[in-house]
């Protein structure tokens, strides 16, 4: 069981999302890579920035950054440690994150508004890699 936050659940994350066909067919005209941000809460003592590189429904790169400054992304998805355990157990929608103010987003919100059957896969297949949480 992969740690949440850590690199080496991303990766297993990745792993995950390119044996995902479900995931494949949703993003297969996606093209953006993120910058996954895990802010403190109560239970979280530092940020966490996950680098995570979508093309095409696959997954081609996910690695742990030491700050969110080390990599330039077209996205930024942003959140409190919280949240985050909550949309990885499948409890908050990613779309409706956003729109509920749980999440940000930075980057073209019309090109995601697009794919929410992609986001929700992908978020979909982060409830399938066993996480044991902080």
């Amino acid at each position: 069981m992969a740690k949440f936050p850590s690199d080496e659940w991303v990766k297993e994350f990745c792993k995950t999302l390119n044996q995902n066909k479900a995931y494949e067919e949703a993003a297969k005209t996606w093209e953006g890579d993120f910058l996954f941000i895990i802010t403190p809460d109560e239970d979280l003592d530092k940020e966490y920035v996950f680098y995570v590189d979508l093309w095409h429904g696959k997954c081609r790169e996910a690695r742990l950054l030491s700050n969110r400054e080390e990599k330039r992304t077209e996205y930024i998805y942003e959140g409190k440690y919280s949240n985050w355990k909550k949309l990885i157990k499948g409890e908050i929608d990613p779309i409706k994150g956003l729109l509920t103010r749980k999440f940000k987003l930075k980057g073209n919100m019309s090109k995601v508004m697009r794919a929410t059957k992609a986001a929700k896969e992908l978020v979909k297949t982060a409830s399938l890699v066993p996480t044991d949480f902080i």
